[in-house]
């Protein structure tokens, strides 16, 4: 669009408050809200900034909804940010792939580290540091003997298995303990995950005394670290932590921003304790993308927000309070209201705290004292890096595209064209996400590429007919060649679907793309990423495949003497029917169940 396009089109917007979207074709660019949606638009037409004038070139028409309030215009903007996460936009990322600790809804709960929990369950954090959550799980398990086995594997047992050889399970599963005992035990676990501390931590104590006092001084150690790992486990910062008059539950936030990435630290506080602290990751566009964005207020030179005004932007970036304003928006359009919110700098969007006082929340930015002391903590979780760093991030710099937060890997398996399956993994920030794996029966031929095609095209028909219930994907990754990524290619170009795809071939571990073969460092963090993406989606074929094989009915069921199991037997040894026809009469006599008689009888049949 023009200037006189946008200037014509501003022209036909009501004087109310609401949403507007720059839109590409199906491609929402920028999402704003807008106390006056005519004189907001309108302000495109001579945007201040090459990479804004390039997103209103970019864009072929704008699109609106009126609302009631300026509180539901926050709302709607928050909730379409979310859905339609638009390159142009601060973008909350999601805080599922922090891992949490979940009690399951189950008479007898399970305890487990897990970043989906399920239905019903009963889950603390999100937590930042995944190696202290999952000590801290080991050491409740070993204290209060809590099962860690899924329900399947709960349900009808006979005898207790090796957990309670090893002391950290109490065996609710076949009464060596009896539900109210265990019952007593979850609760005092869970007393811990919501903030006190003494329960896990004096019994580790006196166990490391214990065992310090008896000479077992590597048990003294290991003890010694877990108690090191759960006393941490809550937060540092001694009495700024602790207030136990305090019956409030407080938010305290704070943001810092580098380049294209900011980070907000979260602490949550009930009754005067610590409970939970997280860190969310947002996307920021450059300072160019941020002019025009409504989700900050201008800051002049004298530091007064500008309500009408929309730069969120300082010295050439994006400023942590304007990364506030989005985050408060974001986060609590689906949230419940804490009582207070403690932030590290006021907010550029007044539009932000006034709805948040409107639900009777207290915003404050403290100066002093014991609150001035939590926002410095926040502070310094905020300021804190991700680890080795960050294989996410580093993907997206080696293919020059955005952050791939979700990558989805495809492979296929068969044998000798018979059996032919796909599989459909998918990562979020770098760990597997199980309960979003999807796999498909494809037609029976011996054609890789063709297969692949199939493999392709369906999952992209059902993303444009939106019949899949994942939000699209940033990556796809092919295991194979270029020929797999060409027939991938031509799948993506039929179904009108535009994703980034690439390949990785297993022999020389070589990054396929579009624009030609790349070789990676071998201890790249990125290319280690690639490979557990298309490991695990040839492993998720493969055992389908096998399921698949043992199901379909084969010329082995005509054969006298050979049965569902011997059949299951013949082709797990030989991989398929034709490899069975090949088998010497050695062979086949060496599986478990094929005599001389029914050896005969296969090779006379085959």
């Amino acid at each position: 669009m023009d200037a006189d396009a946008v200037r014509a089109r501003a022209a036909d917007l009501p004087t109310e408050p609401g949403v507007y979207q720059f839109r590409s074709g199906e491609t929402t660019l920028y999402v704003g809200k807008a106390v006056d949606l005519r004189d907001r638009v309108r302000s495109y037409a001579d945007p201040r900034s090459g990479r804004i004038r390039g997103m209103v070139g970019r864009a072929d028409r704008i699109e609106f909804a009126v609302t009631d309030t300026e509180t539901q215009a926050l709302l709607l903007e928050a909730n379409l940010i979310k859905r339609l996460r638009p390159r142009y936009n601060v973008r909350l990322k999601d805080d599922k792939s922090y891992p949490l600790v979940a009690f399951s809804d189950h008479e007898v709960p399970r305890i487990e580290v897990t970043r989906d929990p399920d239905e019903g369950a009963v889950a603390y954090g999100p937590f930042t540091d995944k190696g202290r959550v999952e000590t801290v799980v080991k050491a409740i398990r070993d204290e209060y003997r809590l099962r860690g086995c899924s329900d399947h594997k709960y349900t009808n047992r006979d005898r207790p298995c090796l957990d309670y050889e090893m002391g950290i399970c109490s065996a609710p599963c076949t009464g060596e303990i009896g539900p109210a005992a265990y019952a007593e035990d979850v609760a005092a676990a869970r007393r811990f995950f919501e903030g006190e501390t003494g329960v896990l931590a004096e019994p580790l104590r006196r166990r490391m005394e214990t065992a310090a006092e008896n000479a077992e001084f590597e048990r003294a150690a290991n003890l010694r670290d877990r108690l090191e790992a759960v006393e941490a486990f809550h937060g540092e910062g001694g009495e700024a932590v602790s207030d136990r008059s305090d019956d409030r539950t407080v938010d305290v936030l704070a943001a810092v921003v580098e380049g294209e990435t900011a980070r907000v630290a979260r602490l949550h506080s009930e009754r005067g304790q610590l409970v939970d602290r997280s860190r969310h990751r947002l996307d920021t566009p450059t300072v160019e993308a941020a002019v025009g964005d409504a989700e900050g207020g201008n800051v002049g030179n004298d530091g007064d927000v500008d309500r009408d005004g929309d730069d969120a932007v300082a010295n050439g970036a994006y400023t942590p309070a304007a990364v506030l304003s989005a985050f408060l928006a974001q986060y609590y359009a689906e949230r419940e209201f804490p009582d207070a919110v403690l932030l590290a700098e006021r907010p550029t969007d007044l539009d932000v705290i006034e709805w948040l006082e409107g639900e009777g929340v207290a915003v404050r930015v403290p100066g002093a004292g014991r609150e001035a002391k939590l926002v410095e903590l926040a502070l310094k979780n905020a300021r804190k890096r991700g680890g080795r760093d960050d294989p996410v991030g580093a993907l997206a710099d080696r293919l020059g595209i955005d952050r791939p937060t979700r990558i989805e890997g495809f492979d296929v398996s068969h044998a000798s064209g018979t059996a032919v399956v796909g599989s459909n993994v998918r990562f979020v920030d770098g760990s597997a996400r199980t309960s979003e794996y999807r796999r498909k029966k494809l037609t029976d031929r011996n054609d890789d590429y063709a297969n692949m095609r199939e493999l392709v095209r369906w999952r992209a028909a059902r993303a444009v007919e939106d019949r899949d219930d994942r939000p699209d994907p940033d990556l796809l990754l092919i295991d194979g060649g270029e020929g797999q990524l060409g027939a991938a290619r031509d799948a993506l170009a039929e179904a009108g679907w535009r994703v980034p795809v690439i390949a990785l071939a297993k022999a020389e571990e070589i990054v396929v793309t579009p624009d030609g073969p790349l070789r990676w460092p071998d201890d790249a963090p990125e290319l280690h990423l690639l490979q557990r993406v298309r490991d695990e989606a040839h492993r998720f074929a493969v055992q389908y495949h096998q399921t698949v094989r043992d199901e379909v009915k084969t010329v082995l069921d005509d054969v006298s003497g050979v049965g569902p199991e011997t059949r299951k037997r013949l082709l797990r040894r030989f991989g398929s029917v034709e490899n069975v026809r090949d088998a010497s009469f050695e062979d086949l006599v060496d599986v478990d169940g094929i005599g001389d008689t029914t050896a005969r009888r296969l090779r006379d049949r085959l």
